[in-house]
């Protein structure tokens, strides 16, 4: 099989997690510091020590991509809780400061209205709230975009017009035992238009398995990290419950 995966068990903060140079492209969600009840991990510290944490392992990452390597970064627009924060912009700056090159920002609109808690100053100027319910998928690479090197590439032609327009729109995942899964159709678009067939696809914070599945789906080989032994838990059983789906299928 060619959707062969890894699943670990640990740190993606640490660098000898992952060989140096194995991953072609990453596909990521990382926490996004705004107080969700995660198994192992303080999702509400200090919004410094938040970005000393992002940039220990966007370096990692960046140290275990090869050289023609893209990295698919969900993210939040801005962050409103405890202070207004641009947290796309800072994580933007971080990822350049570590080496990363930028491509573009995809605006994924997910329709989430219900974000909403306040509106500032109710019809007035005074001090209203803006707040916009999407989020972001940047679009970093290592040393070149192009890549020269010969791959099969599995996206359609209506997909791929459709994709390069950069405002994605598709809903959120439901709560599945992991307190922010995102959707499947996220990393799918990304594994179609930004990798050939058998590159390895990597997530450094798999929570329960969404990339895996997905690399499965389209056909690529796949690794990914949690540090959280329940949602490793649930990311196995569930990449053990779709594989059985593949063999099935194929059996029919």
């Amino acid at each position: 099989m060619a959707n062969k995966y890894e699943l670990i068990n640990g740190d993606s903060t640490k660098p000898s997690t992952l060989k140096k140079e194995s991953v072609d492209v990453t596909i990521t969600s990382p926490p996004y510091n705004v107080g969700l009840g995660y198994d192992k991990c303080n999702d509400e510290i200090s919004y410094q020590d938040y970005l000393d944490f992002t940039k220990k392992w966007l370096g990692n990452v960046y140290g275990w991509t090869r050289t023609t390597g893209r990295l698919c970064l969900n993210v939040g627009l801005d962050k409103n809780k405890n202070g207004k924060r641009p947290v796309c912009a800072d994580i933007t700056k971080l990822a350049l400061d570590v080496g990363w090159k930028y491509h573009c920002t995809i605006i994924w609109n997910e329709q989430n209205i219900s974000r909403r808690t306040a509106w500032g100053s109710w019809l007035s100027a005074s001090a209203p709230y803006v707040i916009a319910p999407v989020e972001v998928i940047l679009v970093l690479y290592k040393h070149e975009w192009k890549r020269n090197c010969k791959g099969t590439s599995t996206i359609s032609k209506n997909e791929f017009m459709e994709w390069t327009n950069g405002v994605w729109t598709f809903n959120g995942a439901r709560k599945n035992g992991h307190p922010a899964p995102f959707p499947l159709e996220l990393p799918k678009r990304c594994i179609r238009l930004f990798s050939y067939e058998d590159d390895v696809i990597f997530d450094p914070f798999v929570g329960s398995g969404t990339t895996i599945l997905s690399a499965i789906d389209q056909n690529r080989k796949s690794i990914g990290v949690e540090i959280s032994d329940e949602y490793h838990k649930l990311a196995k059983a569930r990449i053990k419950s779709k594989i059985c789906q593949v063999m099935l299928l194929g059996a029919n």
